[in-house]
């Protein structure tokens, strides 16, 4: 009888037994359970483990590599009777590539392959590091279009002007409207007032004299030929097919109006923001930066071929409250569209600091159409001191023509829409506006018309207090314009955010923060946030920014007697800290302030508070650094460059701040130094430091890791 079988038994003689081969039943690694008592990681831990700085390593040590064997090649063809070989210092964060063969020597071939760039709202500036000066380049182009500018919205002038029913202009006193004659109505009697306070003469009848007189004068023709400063306009050819499709820098504000064809000027960046009230494609908007910056580097620089611009690195002026999107764009832009060898970046303010050998200042940049401020200590800007106003020498421009209308201004057809107009109106107001008090007395004056095709016509008029009040804006700001600032903002780029919760990432500040406070109007009782309307002019408070303007100064106040306290027990040193104790509005503004009033609402503050209120934000409380900051503010910018500027601010921080008196002081460039170009000057400063070197980022790094390299490249936190 044969016993029953196993079941192994069974499976062998079937063929179905399972052996063991000692091979896993999958390729694929096995990961153990990681001990969660104690586990360690070494991910991202080292250098070598991140690529920016595992390039610079390896660039180090080809760099030291290249020396060692051209030392040792100088010592093998040394021969005795010769001079030694000198001892060559190892720089290990010596410039690299840029500057063999170049045959220059010291500073100058450090800068001679770098170009800096500093672009702006009204005037891009560029140039070689190793230059003196940078070269100016009006930030426009001109495209074939149907109609110019000034035949735009049905040939409405800049500044508009009331009409009547039957469309008649209306008088000078009524173009304006209500608002605006009661503003410098209020104006004009608050000079009478200081004027005579400080034992000024005020004639009774001035505004009368200077009106009638320019009621009464007509203009004197000039033949061409008796004109020694005509203008050369930039020829078009007379077969519409052969003319340019674009003009850049300032043969484009030389094309005349009424040109065959028409050309249209654009403007890409206003008031430090991309132009998208102009532009309707965001790829044109950044082809049209891209053609303004490219035109200026072969023309003005004389490097004509673009495939040498790959020998050539570049040092690029941010402002100190950037946009991301701006940021990535530009950083694009250079490397793969110009091509670049290598790209860094640098802050205005820091920038700054840089040209005018400043440690730490108070930077006030008055430009064309933005006002930035920021406090800079040992070489970095502050971040909860930056502050970013949106007007400038532009707005001053408009208001002294607005006043100088509304006084009868001879030439009433002047409209700044037009080119020659607006290069009229800039030329009056560099020569006749002042803040100096002992200028106010009615003066005569003269200025030339030159327009295309016409003959030159001789104006002759007079200005009284227009000449002061117009600068004045600056510390008044409701005089402006700022109706049309908001329009179409956020039409073609929109904000960045974060790649996890989707919340907005731009930079913000404490500061700016608790500017947008002041100027926002108070929120409706049934609503909780914005309307979300950008395009209206609603969006746009004009005369709130009086209201709430006590509250940065009364932290000023507190300082000023409670000194001792503030000295023992500083706020902690952290950027992130709110605004110092005591001041309820701004205290915790970062986190309560709404980031839809960043686009829904314009920063608008007077020059004085706002820069008291990037002052009070920067110190964090701590009076020996107030006290620094104020006595190391530095203005710079052409809009600032009015006789009289720097005296007037003064006087009025220490007006406004009687317990600081002593310690403000208004600091300027050095003499040679135009203050235009104190910021790309510290840009190509900058660019020459052999320190920087870790500041550089190439193409190999943007292809590989794209804007995420600017975490690690950036000398600010990204």
């Amino acid at each position: 009888m044969v016993g029953k079988k196993s079941g192994k038994a069974l499976l062998r003689e079937e063929g179905l037994e399972r052996t063991d081969n000692n091979m896993d039943l999958t390729t694929w690694p096995q990961v153990n359970m990681i001990n969660q008592k104690n586990y360690y990681t070494e991910y991202l831990k080292r250098d070598d483990q991140i690529l920016p700085l595992r390039l610079q390593q390896e660039e180090r040590r080809n760099r030291m590599t290249t020396d060692a064997k051209d030392r040792d090649r100088a010592l093998a063809q040394f021969k005795p009777g010769e001079l030694p070989v000198p001892d060559i210092e190892m720089d290990l964060d010596d410039e690299v590539g840029l500057d063999e063969g170049s045959g220059l020597m010291g500073q100058d071939a450090l800068g001679s392959k770098i170009i800096v760039i500093h672009p702006g709202s009204q005037n891009l500036r560029i140039g070689l590091a190793s230059d003196a000066l940078p070269k100016t380049v009006p930030m426009v182009i001109a495209k074939r279009w149907r109609f110019n500018e000034s035949e735009e919205d049905g040939g409405e002038p800049r500044p508009k002007r009331l009409k009547l029913d039957n469309g008649s202009p209306m008088e000078p006193e009524k173009m304006f409207g209500e608002e605006f004659a009661s503003q410098y109505a209020t104006m004009c009697t608050e000079l009478k007032v200081h004027m005579r306070s400080h034992k000024r003469r005020v004639l009774p009848n001035s505004k009368e004299l200077i009106t009638n007189y320019n009621k009464r004068t007509p203009p004197e023709t000039i033949s061409e030929h008796n004109d020694p400063l005509r203008i050369d306009w930039t020829e078009i050819p007379k077969d519409p097919k052969k003319a340019p499709v674009f003009v850049t820098g300032k043969d484009a504000l030389r094309i005349p109006d009424f040109s065959n064809p028409r050309y249209k000027l654009f403007w890409p960046l206003r008031q430090g923001w991309y132009n998208e009230h102009d532009y309707d494609e965001k790829r044109v908007l950044y082809n049209d930066i891209a053609v303004i910056i490219e035109e200026a580097i072969k023309t003005q620089l004389n490097i004509p071929r673009k495939r040498d611009w790959q020998q050539y690195g570049c040092v690029f002026v941010l402002p100190d409250l950037y946009e991301r999107q701006y940021v990535t764009q530009i950083l694009d832009m250079l490397l793969r569209d110009f091509g670049f060898a290598r790209v860094c970046f640098i802050q205005e303010s820091l920038a700054a600091t840089f040209g005018a050998g400043y440690t730490s200042a108070c930077v006030v940049d008055i430009g064309a159409q933005k006002t930035s401020i920021c406090c800079v200590e040992e070489g970095m800007c502050l971040e909860n001191s930056r502050i970013n106003l949106k007007y400038g020498g532009a707005d001053v421009t408009e208001t002294f023509i607005k006043m100088m209308l509304f006084d009868h201004f001879p030439y009433a057809e002047i409209d700044l829409n037009r080119r020659y107009d607006f290069l009229l109106a800039e030329e009056i107001k560099i020569k006749f506006c002042t803040l100096n008090e002992g200028d106010i007395s009615p003066q005569p004056a003269d200025f030339h018309l030159r327009a295309s095709g016409q003959p030159t016509r001789k104006y002759q008029f007079k200005t009284y207090d227009e000449i002061l009040l117009a600068p004045q804006g600056y510390y008044q700001p409701f005089i402006f314009d700022h109706s049309r600032k908001l329009q179409h903002r956020r039409k073609l780029v929109d904000r960045s955010r974060d790649l996890y919760d989707g919340s907005p990432n731009d930079p913000i500040s404490t500061a700016q923060s608790a500017v947008i406070a002041m100027t926002a109007p108070p929120p409706p009782q049934n609503s909780h946030t914005s309307n979300g309307h950008r395009d209206g002019p609603d969006a746009v408070p004009v005369s709130t920014p009086v209201r709430q303007l006590p509250n940065p100064l009364q932290k000023f106040s507190e300082q000023e007697r409670n000194s001792h306290s503030a000295i023992s027990s500083p706020a902690p040193d952290d950027d992130d800290t709110p605004a110092p104790q005591g001041d309820g509005e701004t205290n915790g503004m970062k986190n309560e302030l709404d980031p839809s009033l960043r686009d829904d609402v314009l920063p608008i503050a007077p020059l004085d508070v706002a820069i008291l209120t990037s002052i009070i934000h920067g110190a964090r409380n701590d009076d020996r650094k107030t006290r620094d900051f104020l006595g190391g503010i530095m203005v710079i910018g052409g809009g600032s460059q009015i006789p009289g500027f720097y005296a007037y601010l003064e006087e009025r921080l220490k007006e406004s701040r009687p317990g600081f008196a002593k310690d403000v002081m208004i600091g300027t460039p050095p003499r040679e130094l135009d203050p235009q170009g104190v910021v790309w000057k510290g840009g190509s400063v900058f660019g020459k430091l052999r320190q920087t070197n870790d500041s550089w980022i190439n193409k190999i790094e943007h292809d590989r890791l794209g804007a995420r390299v600017l975490a690690y490249k950036l000398m600010w936190a990204w």
